[in-house]
């Protein structure tokens, strides 16, 4: 068993020796991806998964253009 020193009572021990600061607060770069997940029926996921690859496409790039054309569509 290891022996662990005794700490005197009332005290809180030493701080961490390395302060750990989060990268949250700066926007990614224009180019960078960022995850976007959100859930849909199977039956739909297999469908534009099939369209995406029988057009050469990545599902990424599908779901870009068909945003495009919804954008155009509406009026963005």
């Amino acid at each position: 068993m290891a022996m662990v020193p005794k700490q005197e009572a009332g005290t809180k021990g030493t701080p961490p020796t390395k302060v750990q600061t989060l990268d949250n607060l700066s926007r990614a770069e224009a180019g960078d991806l960022k995850p976007l997940n959100f859930k849909v029926p199977a039956e739909f996921h297999r469908e534009f998964k099939t369209h995406a690859a029988t057009h050469d496409l990545s599902m990424t790039q599908l779901l870009r253009e068909g945003f495009e054309l919804v954008k155009a569509k509406r009026g963005a």
